[in-house]
C-alpha cells in the first residue's frame, strides 16, 4: 500500500466510522453480508452525458463511477491500493512510471485489457484533437507505451505526482475509444458492475460473475455484494428522505430540513467535504474587485459567525484547506493561513483607501461611479439565498450595494466562464489536488480555453506553483503547494469561510465515498 496523502480528522473520524466496512474498504474479507438484491442509488440533478473522456458534472460522473476503473484504486483514508495495476514504479527523475498491470482483466465487451489498451487510453486524453475533461489536467508532453502487461508513461518534465495522476484515469475499452457516443446507452468498462439500460433517467447495472481483479482482493465471490444497481434521478430533497425511509433507496444525499428527520431515523451516513461558505472574486481590470483593497473590505465587512451559521444550516465544519475532495493530496488538517475576522472599521478604512468615499447619503463611490457588488449564489440553495441577503445588509451599512443573483446550472456556466459579469459570491472550488486548483488559480482564462474564471494573475502564486511543479518527490511538492495556497487567502483571491458534511445516507447498505460513491465498498446488509 502507498499513502499519498491525510484524510481530514473530522471525515475519518465522524463519517467514515459510521461505516461497517473492513479496514481496507475494497477488501473481501469480513464485510458485512446481505441478500444480495440490487443496490438503488438516487442523484441529482438531471444527467446529462456518460461519456467516461467528456462528462464532467458531478452526478454524471457518478453514474460513470459505477462502470469503469483506473489503474490505482484510493480509499476514504488516502490509501493507495492495486486495482488494474498490479505495482507501479516511478522513475528517479520524476518524469515517467512504469506500471505492471494484472493479468486477466476484461472490457465488458469481453476484449482483453492490456498494456496497449491502456496507453491508448492515456494517448486519447493527450491527444489535441479529442474533447477531453483532462487536457489540462494531464503533465505536459505525457505519451504512454505498452506491451503485454507492461505500461510505460513519460512525460517531458518532473512531476512528482505523475503515478497518482494517470492512476487515476478512468479505462475505457477500444471500442468506447473508437465511438465515444457508443458509451451514453451502454458502459465498456471493466467495472464489477455493466451498465446494461439507459432510459428515463434511470441506468440500470448488471454485476459480472467473472470479477477477479478488486482492490484488495474483491471478486465476483465476495460476500455482501449487491446483484446489481439501479441509479435514477430523484431531485427532490424530501422524495429522497422518504425513499430512504421506506426502504425503495439503498443510498441518497439529503440536506436542508430532511436531514434532520433522516438522522432521527438512526440512519447513518458517509460524507464528502462541502465548501458551502467559500467566496471568489472577479478580478478582471473592469470589475471593483480587480483591487486588493475591495476585496479585503467585502471579507472583512461583514458578520462571519452569522453568515456561517445560516450558510451552513447550523452544521458548520471548519475549512482547513483548498482541498475538499479525495485523494486529498495535500490537505492540511491544519490550515498554514490564517483566517481573517470580521473587522467592519477597518473595510471601511480599506474603502476609502481605494478612493471608493462614502457620500453625503453614505453610499460609497469613486469617479462618480457607485459601488455596486454583483453577488452570485445556488438558486437551488436556500441556506445561499439567505446567507447572501445577511451579507448584503452589512454590506449596505459600509455603503455598498449588493446585487443578489440566483444562479441555476446554466446561469453559473454563462455568468462564470462567458460574460464575467458578476464580482463575488457564494463559489466554490471543490477539487482533490493542488494540481487542479492551479488550473483555476494560475492557469488560462476561459477566453483562451481555461479554467481561469476569475482571471487571477498573481507572480508570487505563480513562482510558487512553478516550484511545486518541478519538485523532486511529494513531499517537496507538497510544502511549496502549501507557501502556494497560503497566498491564494492572504492575496484574497479566496476567503474559506466554513463548510458543511455532505451527506449521503445509507438504508440496507454500507459503502465509502471519497469522491464518489465506490462500488467496490458497497456490502448489502438486508
Amino acid at each position: 500500500m502507498h499513502r499519498r496523502s491525510t484524510t481530514p480528522a473530522f471525515l475519518a473520524g465522524a463519517v467514515i466510522l459510521a461505516m461497517a466496512l473492513t479496514a481496507c474498504s475494497g477488501g473481501g474479507g469480513d464485510a458485512q453480508t446481505g441478500s444480495g438484491g440490487v443496490f438503488r442509488h438516487a442523484v441529482f440533478p438531471e444527467v446529462g452525458s456518460i461519456v467516461p473522456m467528456t462528462a464532467n458534472q458531478p452526478q454524471e460522473l457518478q453514474v460513470i463511477t459505477y462502470a469503469y476503473e483506473s489503474l490505482i484504486y484510493t480509499d476514504g483514508e488516502g490509501e493507495e491500493f492495486p486495482w488494474l495495476a498490479e505495482s507501479w514504479e516511478i522513475g528517479e527523475d520524476g518524469k515517467s512510471v512504469t506500471f505492471e498491470l494484472k493479468e486477466g482483466v476484461t472490457f465488458h465487451d469481453g476484449t482483453e485489457f492490456d498494456a496497449a489498451v491502456a496507453a491508448a487510453n492515456i494517448n486519447y486524453h493527450t491527444d489535441p484533437a479529442n474533447a477531453t475533461i483532462l487536457a489540462d489536467v494531464l503533465p505536459a508532453g505525457l505519451v504512454a507505451t505498452g506491451e503485454g502487461t507492461a505500461l510505460e508513461v513519460t512525460a517531458t518534465a518532473s512531476d512528482p505526482f505523475l503515478a497518482t495522476i494517470v492512476g487515476d484515469i478512468f479505462m475505457v475499452g477500444e471500442a468506447g475509444l473508437e465511438d465515444p457516443s457508443s458509451l451514453e446507452s451502454s458502459s465498456n468498462g471493466t467495472s464489477l458492475y455493466e451498465l446494461t439500460e439507459v432510459a428515463a433517467d434511470r441506468y440500470v447495472y448488471e454485476a459480472r460473475d467473472d470479477y477477479t481483479w478488486g482492490p484488495d482482493g474483491l471478486t465476483s465471490e465476495t460476500a455482501g455484494l449487491p446483484d446489481g444497481l439501479e441509479v435514477t434521478v430523484v431531485t427532490d430533497d424530501s422524495t429522497r428522505a422518504n425513499l430512504l425511509l421506506s426502504g425503495e433507496l439503498n443510498a441518497a444525499a439529503v440536506e436542508g430540513s430532511d436531514q434532520a428527520r433522516i438522522e432521527s431515523a438512526g440512519l447513518e451516513f458517509a460524507g464528502t467535504i462541502n465548501p458551502i461558505g467559500q467566496m471568489l472574486f472577479n478580478e478582471r481590470e473592469d470589475r471593483p474587485t480587480h483591487d486588493p483593497l475591495v476585496r479585503e473590505a467585502l471579507v472583512l465587512g461583514f458578520n462571519h459567525e452569522d453568515a456561517t451559521e445560516v450558510v451552513t444550516g447550523g452544521r458548520p465544519v471548519e475549512l482547513t484547506s483548498w482541498i475538499t475532495d479525495a485523494p486529498f493530496t495535500c490537505f492540511n488538517e491544519e490550515p498554514v493561513w490564517e483566517r481573517p475576522a470580521s473587522d467592519p472599521a477597518r473595510a471601511a478604512e480599506l474603502l476609502d483607501e481605494a478612493g471608493w468615499v462614502a457620500g453625503a447619503d453614505g453610499t460609497r463611490s469613486k469617479d462618480g461611479q457607485p459601488l455596486e457588488i454583483d453577488f452570485i449564489y445556488d438558486a437551488g440553495s436556500t441556506a445561499h439565498a439567505s446567507a447572501g441577503e445577511l451579507v448584503a445588509e452589512d454590506w449596505d451599512e459600509l455603503g455598498i450595494a449588493t446585487n443578489l443573483v440566483a444562479m441555476d446550472g446554466a446561469a453559473w456556466s454563462e455568468y462564470l466562464y462567458e460574460t464575467f459579469d458578476y464580482d463575488t459570491g457564494w463559489i466554490q472550488i471543490g477539487v482533490g489536488s493542488p494540481v487542479t486548483q492551479d488550473l483555476f488559480y494560475g492557469g488560462a482564462s476561459p477566453e483562451d480555453g481555461g479554467l481561469n474564471f476569475m482571471g487571477v494573475v498573481d507572480e508570487e502564486y505563480t513562482a510558487f506553483a512553478d516550484q511545486a511543479r518541478a519538485a523532486a518527490d511529494p513531499d517537496e511538492a507538497c510544502g511549496y503547494w502549501e507557501q502556494a495556497e497560503k497566498v491564494v487567502v492572504d492575496n484574497v483571491h479566496t476567503f474559506l469561510m466554513a463548510g458543511t458534511i455532505r451527506p449521503t445516507f445509507m438504508s440496507g447498505a454500507t459503502f465509502e465515498i471519497t469522491d464518489y460513491l465506490q462500488p467496490v465498498t458497497i456490502r448489502m446488509t438486508e
